[in-house]
């Protein structure tokens, strides 16, 4: 959706001490990529999506732009109120939607705690409404909000707790659902389209922005990891229902709230196989950082369908300053891809977007060798759920040209890859 005129770009947004949220007019909302900061484009533009939340930013002080000036400004006071403190706003957008700025602030003081681990978008005010530098990037509806009945959830939940009251795997994910509004939990328990299968509470990475497990006197963990591995009659009693009966039914090993699945690579192996053998309806997708190609040959081998790889980054060393990989390297990522490739199976990349560091240049140039390479399926264009600035000192990420613009980087690779699908979700593979 594009706004009617060129110059109607949003208001800056800001927050008082109290938490309330207003709107500056003699300043326009700006976006952050990277280090750089820039008023955004109409085409940037879209309403805040149904299902989003405005987060405030404690000692961040909102940039916004002055009409006929492209240059960024720091507004460090509340309007009318030069005592208050003042605090920029970000947007955590709803699923099926990807960023195209980060919010644009001024740290107030030095060596700030990191932000909680969500995405920060780039949001203003007009009209009305609160706009978000973003697109939908998915139209595909599992997630969307008006999707979701609180009380169908929490009933349909409910009853088949109860009806499985020694099933680990099914009470952790009740948790799931009525604790954390885990949008994967929820569908599985109204039996519908993509369910979760946590295995793990083990990982062979230590992923900086890891949202199941964080180490003390740092940001906290978004969830609880789950704490056992699951019988392989725990798993098949939540899949094999679950494949027969949902719409576009796929199950999924590796989520949120676990660390690496292929570390219970033989458990997925019988599960894999207890569920092909009740049925061979649906799609079995593993959620991997791919570090182990071997385990990934045996899965494929044993009816593994697809493999989602996450990935922050095509290069090498800014792989190893993320995941913090135990005993694998980037190199062992890509050969996961080919074995998967080579089986004839799908895959997809779940591939971290932060503005100013998806599209850098040189990035841009190692994701499409990576592509050209190992050809794989899907792109997932998920947002990278970490405080920006936390990410780029982690990652050393020193940029020495300005980036792309992530609708540009996402319009060049169209016309590369022709074939290449670029989505938000798992497939169903039919």
């Amino acid at each position: 959706m594009q706004l009617l005129h060129p110059d109607d770009i949003p208001n800056l947004v800001y927050a008082n001490d109290r938490g309330e949220i207003n709107n500056f007019p003699e300043l326009s909302m700006a976006g952050r990529s990277g280090n750089f900061f820039l008023k955004p484009h109409p085409d940037d533009l879209i309403p805040l999506p149904e299902g989003s939340e405005l987060f405030l930013l404690p000692d961040r002080r909102p940039i916004g732009i002055p009409p006929g000036d492209d240059n960024p400004v720091v507004l460090d006071h509340v309007p009318g109120a030069p005592r208050e403190k003042i605090q920029a706003v970000a947007a955590f957008m709803a699923p099926a939607h990807t960023a195209v700025h980060t919010a644009a602030y001024e740290p107030a003081k030095n060596d700030l705690p990191p932000l909680p681990l969500f995405a920060y978008t780039a949001v203003g005010w007009l009209n009305g409404k609160f706009w978000v530098s973003a697109f939908r990037s998915d139209p595909d509806n599992r997630q969307d909000a008006h999707c979701f009945d609180q009380e169908k959830i929490k009933k349909k939940t409910v009853r088949l707790l109860k009806k499985n009251p020694k099933n680990r795997l099914i009470q952790h994910l009740g948790k799931c659902c009525l604790t954390y509004g885990c949008p994967a939990a929820r569908n599985y328990f109204l039996g519908r389209w993509e369910a979760p299968l946590p295995t793990s509470p083990l990982c062979n990475a230590r992923c900086v922005g890891c949202i199941s497990l964080q180490t003390s006197g740092c940001c906290p963990a978004t969830q609880d990891r789950i704490s056992f591995v699951p019988r392989v009659s725990e798993i098949a009693a939540l899949a094999v229902p679950h494949l027969k009966k949902a719409p576009r039914a796929i199950v999924s090993f590796g989520q949120g709230c676990e660390g690496e699945p292929l570390l219970q690579a033989r458990i997925l192996q019988k599960a894999i196989g207890a569920i092909r053998a009740q049925t061979e309806r649906g799609t079995v997708n593993l959620n991997s950082n791919a570090s182990l190609p071997g385990k990934i040959k045996m899965l494929a081998e044993s009816g593994l369908d697809s493999l989602r790889v996450s990935l922050n980054s095509a290069r090498a060393e800014y792989h190893a300053r993320y995941y913090r990989p135990v005993d694998f390297s980037f190199v062992d990522v890509l050969e996961s891809i080919d074995l998967m490739k080579k089986a004839g199976k799908f895959v997809s990349l779940n591939y971290f977007i932060l503005p100013g560091f998806t599209d850098d240049p040189h990035e841009f140039a190692a994701f499409c060798r990576l592509v050209e390479d190992h050809h794989p399926d899907l792109i997932q264009l998920r947002n990278l759920n970490m405080d920006p600035d936390w990410y780029l000192e982690t990652v050393k990420y020193r940029p020495d040209t300005p980036p792309m613009g992530i609708r540009n980087w996402l319009a060049e690779l169209k016309q590369l890859f022709p074939k290449l699908r670029f989505g938000y979700f798992n497939p169903f593979l039919g």
